[in-house]
């Protein structure tokens, strides 16, 4: 029987040095669902995803606590980290662009992956960069260097880079923010095409994005959970918590 959640955390508590970033938290996270994580700054979300794909080790000084699985398997017992990390894309809220061409920055993945085939990688390449809603803008550009487009175009360029080695998870941290609102609605409608093959978790600091987006919202203040429920709920005029109310109504934040 295939559990229901692509992801469990229990007990998770982070820190960096001796400032607690996340105080102990658990939570489930669906299979093919779109989960929104909404919270003032410095709430402790970014970490959450760090945690998740374990880039979190990059940092000095920080230290985690607690278990954390993927389709019941303890990420800090997959060996082969650089696998864990393949079967999770990372888009962060500013673009990191590699200094090579449009094409070789969705290409580069699936090399490293052993795909070889011309034809493959062509179509790769389109059909992530379609759903970065960028194909149109650079599909005559494709040789010139990812770091010669716009902020916005180089944004999509990292989302359309992390789908190139289809992941099984997709963790987005604030991707909207260098992305104009047009462009910013036409990605979220692909998110939610792609939940039906992935699990998509996004931060985000737009609580209506949240609202528009969200199957499950989880708030997060001051490093611990407040309060993970269905978005309708989160965002209805009850939602069972006055914390909850007060944030998505903006009263704080």
């Amino acid at each position: 029987m295939v559990n229901e959640n692509r992801v469990e955390i229990r007990n998770l508590t982070v820190r960096y040095g001796k400032t607690i970033s996340l105080h102990d938290v658990s939570l489930d996270i669906p299979r093919n669902k779109i989960f929104a994580i909404i919270g003032p700054a410095n709430s402790g979300k970014t970490t959450l995803l760090k945690s998740i794909n374990r880039t979190l080790e990059l940092e000095s000084g920080s230290s985690v606590q607690g278990n954390i699985t993927i389709d019941g398997r303890e990420i800090h017992e997959i060996w082969n980290v650089y696998e864990l990390r393949r079967r999770i894309g990372m888009v962060f809220p500013l673009p990191v662009g590699l200094p090579l061409s449009v094409y070789d920055n969705v290409a580069y993945a699936p090399r490293m992956a052993g795909e070889r085939r011309r034809k493959v990688l062509d179509e790769i390449v389109e059909r992530c960069l379609r759903q970065a809603a960028l194909w149109d803008e650079v599909k005559d550009r494709l040789k010139n260097l990812g770091t010669m487009l716009s902020g916005g175009q180089q944004q999509r360029l990292t989302i359309a880079r992390a789908l190139s080695h289809s992941p099984e998870i997709l963790c987005l941290d604030e991707f909207s923010i260098a992305i104009d609102p047009v462009t910013t609605m036409r990605i979220e409608d692909v998110l939610v095409q792609l939940k039906e093959e992935m699990t998509i978790i996004l931060v985000t600091n737009l609580v209506q994005q949240a609202r528009r987006l969200g199957d499950m919202t989880c708030f997060i203040n001051k490093g611990r959970v407040v309060q993970v429920d269905t978005t309708e709920v989160m965002f209805s005029d009850n939602p069972g918590n006055q914390l909850t109310y007060d944030y998505v109504r903006g009263v704080f934040g």
